[in-house]
């Protein structure tokens, strides 16, 4: 089968597309054949070492977590997943799976869970990471209610747009940053007040909010307690959060770290068949084109996700 095998960590060059063969189904585990995986910054860590030290990985290995396929093999001791499923999850080598990019890819099905049934395979695999991820934050850290506000970093941004969505369908007020076109593509999703960044500092503008979520980094975080009150909550995405200084201001500040589980995934379908959210695809690519979508990606080209295109 054909596979995107990191080699090297280093540039984009270091991505090669090989044939290799199939890999092992183990018990607990699902064999998917890959029809679209989805890129995420995740990957671009991975792929140039930054992670080496915390998430040591014996090279090489097929890179990627996003996947949306259909089941044509399980392993022992797997059940609710049938042979023939449509199915969306993760398969990152991180987790003991095989790699998302790639014709076939092996996967624990407690990462996996039945596609939605209202979108097609490419939509499937823009969605787990950035969806859990958005998902997590509002039912878990947040615990997001009715009538509270909340500020979302990043509003046009894979996790930031799912978040916005989802806040709204709470029922929540929304502020989110965004610039350029995708100040309208925010507003349309549904935020009550988007903020160009370029231009605001929405740390002066925003007062006695319950949440705070930054999705994509920055200085701001170290800022970001000014706009919320006492018992209030911060969680990012990318930084690593001064806690003491935050708790001098009685507010909670975390650093979320995603888990994409099958029962997350399952929720996450039930919103999308109902029509609460819609994820945006900013480029469609060949799995042979894989180089290219990571320059798209990285160099900031498109706005939405990034998918790669395999069966």
């Amino acid at each position: 089968m054909k596979a995107v095998r990191l080699l090297e960590y280093g540039g984009l060059s270091a991505l090669q597309l090989l044939d290799i063969g199939w890999p092992a189904i183990h018990e607990g585990q699902v064999f998917v054949e890959v029809h679209a995986a989805s890129l995420n910054p995740f990957d671009t860590m991975i792929r140039e070492g930054v992670l080496r030290e915390t998430l040591p990985l014996k090279l090489p290995i097929t890179l990627g977590g996003d996947i949306a396929g259909i089941v044509v093999d399980v392993g022992p001791a797997v059940s609710g997943i049938s042979v023939g499923d449509k199915v969306y999850g993760q398969a990152s080598v991180v987790a003991g799976n095989s790699g998302a990019f790639a014709e076939f890819a092996s996967t624990a099905a407690s990462q996996v869970a039945k596609m939605p049934n209202n979108i097609g395979f490419n939509q499937a695999a823009a969605l787990p990471l950035v969806g859990v991820s958005a998902l997590q934050a509002m039912t878990k850290h947040f615990n997001l209610k009715r009538g509270q506000k909340i500020c979302i970093k990043g509003g046009a941004g894979g996790v930031g747009a799912i978040a916005v969505q989802l806040a709204k369908h709470i029922g929540a007020h929304v502020a989110a940053t965004a610039s350029g076109d995708d100040i309208d593509y925010v507003a349309k999703l549904g935020a009550d007040e988007v903020i160009d960044y370029k231009q605001y500092d929405f740390t002066e503008m925003l007062h006695n909010y319950d949440a705070f979520f930054d999705t994509v980094g920055g200085d701001d975080f170290s800022r970001a307690y000014a706009i919320l009150r006492q018992d209030g909550v911060a969680v990012s995405m990318v930084e690593n959060p001064d806690e003491a200084e935050y708790l001098e201001h009685g507010i909670v500040a975390l650093r979320q770290s995603t888990v994409v589980t099958t029962h997350m995934l399952d929720q996450l379908a039930k919103l999308v068949n109902s029509g609460v959210i819609t994820v945006r695809i900013g480029k469609e690519l060949p799995l042979e084109q894989v180089q290219e979508a990571f320059r798209v990606r990285e160099g900031g080209m498109v706005s939405g996700k990034v998918v790669l295109t395999i069966k």
